[in-house]
C-alpha cells in the first residue's frame, strides 16, 4: 500500500496556515509536500498585517528575534472618524512589548521565511503550481491534480485561502454567502524609518496600529486600518461586501477618500506607494466553520473562515496558525494509527474547539452581526462623540456647561437618542 502514495500529506497553500501545518507534521517525521500557487510563498498575498504572535513563539521559540517582523505593536488606537474631526481612544503600554504581544509583518518577507523553516525539516516545497482539483476515489480524497500531473497522499490539507476553491469544486464546502465576506483595499506607503518614529511618536522598534470607524468607509459597514512597518505604513479599508454593493460606491474610491482625509494625509505626506491591491476577507466568524473534514481531507486557516473582527482588533494569522497546529496534531495521530477516515480526522475539530481558538470564535460569534447591522457606528456615533467634545473644548466666550449638559446638548443635535446609544452599548458589550 505504501507505494500508492507519493507523500504522507499534501498541503495546498503556502500561507501561514499551510506552512505551520507542514512544519509541525515534518517535525513529527512525516513526509510532506507543500504546494504554493505563487511564484514564491507570499508573492500573491496583499502584504502584511498585525500578527498576534504568541502562538508562533510556541511553534518557533525564536520567532520574534529571527523572523522578518517589522515592528512590535505597543500602541493601539481606536478612531471615530467624521468628515472634519476624529475622536481617538489611544492606548500605549510597554507591557505589550514584554513579552511581545503583536508584531506588524509583510507577508512577502514572512511567508518565504516560514517555508525555509519547513524545508530545513525536510518538507518538499513546490512554488508556482496551481492545483486544479482534489482527487477523490470512492468517497476518499487521495491527492491533487495540477494540469496533467497528479500526486497522491494519505491526507490532503486545503489551506488555499478565503474562497477555498478546491473544497468548493470538490463539493465539500458550499459557496459562502456574500454576507460572510468583506472587500479589503490596501496600500503600502514608504515614508522612511525616522518619519515613522516621528509621526507616530515611537521609539526603537515600537509600532502603532489604528482601527478606524466612520467616515473612512463613507457610511458603508466596515472600517479602516493603519499600522506601521519598519519604514512604511500599511493603510486601507475593509467593507462588508453586501453593504458595499448596496451603496453603489466603488471600493477604490472609498480607499482614496480615506487616505486623503485631513487627519490621515499628514501621516502619509511625501510617501512612496510600494503596493496597492484588493482582496476578499472572511467576515462570517464562527458561521464559517463548517464542513472542515472529510475522508482524507482537512480544511484550515482562511479556507476555513478563521478570521475574527471584533471592531477593536482584526485577527487572522494567529487563528490560522492555531488551526494549523490543531490540524497537524490530529493528522499526525491519524497517520500513526493508519486511519485517515473522517471520524479519525475529526479530532482536528475537537482540538480547535477545546483550544483558545474555538473559545475565541465562540466568544465573539455575535460580532459580525453587530458590526454589519449597527449602521450608526459608521456615522452618527462618531459625530455625537465629536460634538460632545467640541462642546467641552470650544471656549466661545459663553458660560461653560458641565460635561453632562454638554453631552445632552450634543444628543439634541444628534439623530441618536440616549436610549438608542444605550442599546448600541449593550449590544457592543454582548458582541465583544
Amino acid at each position: 500500500m505504501a507505494e500508492e502514495y507519493d507523500f504522507d500529506v499534501i498541503v495546498v497553500g503556502g500561507g501561514v496556515a499551510g506552512s505551520v501545518c507542514s512544519y509541525l507534521l515534518a517535525q513529527e517525521g512525516h513526509e510532506v509536500l507543500l504546494i504554493e500557487r505563487g511564484v514564491e510563498p507570499g508573492s500573491k498575498n496583499l502584504s502584511g498585517g498585525i500578527f498576534y504572535s504568541r502562538v508562533m513563539e510556541q511553534i518557533f521559540p525564536t520567532f520574534v528575534d529571527e523572523a522578518p517582523v517589522e515592528r512590535v505593536i505597543t500602541r493601539n488606537t481606536l478612531s471615530f472618524m467624521n468628515e472634519e474631526s476624529v475622536v481617538n481612544v489611544d492606548y500605549w503600554d510597554k507591557r505589550l512589548a514584554q513579552p511581545v504581544n503583536a508584531v506588524s509583518v509583510l507577508r512577502a518577507k514572512l511567508d518565504p521565511w516560514l517555508t525555509e523553516q519547513c524545508e530545513e525539516l525536510g518538507v518538499t516545497v513546490m512554488p508556482g503550481i496551481k492545483v486544479d482539483e482534489l482527487i477523490c476515489e470512492d468517497g476518499v480524497f487521495v491527492g491533487v491534480r495540477a494540469g496533467e500531473d497528479s500526486l497522491r497522499a494519505r491526507v490532503v490539507v486545503a489551506a488555499d485561502g478565503v474562497n477555498s476553491f478546491l473544497s468548493q469544486y470538490a463539493g465539500v464546502r458550499a459557496k459562502e454567502p456574500a454576507a460572510h465576506f468583506g472587500v479589503g483595499v490596501k496600500s503600502v506607503i514608504r515614508i522612511g524609518e525616522e518619519k515613522i518614529k516621528e509621526r507616530f511618536n515611537l521609539t526603537d522598534n515600537e509600532g502603532a496600529a489604528y482601527a478606524v470607524v466612520g467616515d473612512c468607509t463613507q457610511g458603508v459597514a466596515g472600517g479602516g486600518f493603519m499600522y506601521t512597518n519598519k519604514d512604511s505604513i500599511s493603510i486601507g479599508v475593509v467593507m462588508m461586501l453586501e453593504d458595499l454593493q448596496k451603496s453603489g460606491l466603488a471600493s477604490a474610491d472609498i480607499h482614496d477618500h480615506f487616505v486623503t482625509h485631513p487627519f490621515i494625509a499628514p501621516f502619509l505626506e511625501d510617501g512612496e506607494l510600494l503596493e496597492y491591491g484588493c482582496h476578499l476577507v472572511a467576515e462570517g466568524g464562527k458561521a464559517m466553520q463548517h464542513d472542515l473534514v472529510r475522508n482524507g481531507l482537512v480544511v484550515i486557516g482562511d479556507a476555513a473562515g478563521f478570521t475574527l473582527n471584533t471592531g477593536l482588533t482584526v485577527r487572522g494569522m494567529d487563528l490560522a496558525a492555531e488551526s494549523a497546529r490543531c490540524a497537524a496534531k490530529a493528522i499526525s495521530q491519524a497517520l500513526k494509527a493508519g486511519d485517515y477516515s473522517q471520524p479519525a480526522l475529526e479530532a482536528y475539530l475537537t482540538q480547535y474547539e477545546e483550544s483558545w481558538l474555538g473559545k475565541d470564535m465562540d466568544t465573539f460569534k455575535r460580532a459580525p452581526h453587530f458590526l454589519e447591522n449597527t449602521k450608526e457606528m459608521y456615522g452618527d456615533v462618531g459625530k455625537l462623540l465629536a460634538d460632545t467634545f467640541y462642546g467641552m473644548y470650544n471656549h466661545d466666550l459663553t458660560p461653560r456647561k458641565r460635561i453632562l449638559s454638554s453631552a445632552l446638548g450634543a444628543f439634541k443635535k444628534s439623530k441618536l437618542s440616549v436610549f438608542r446609544v444605550a442599546k448600541i452599548a449593550i449590544d457592543a458589550v454582548r458582541a465583544m
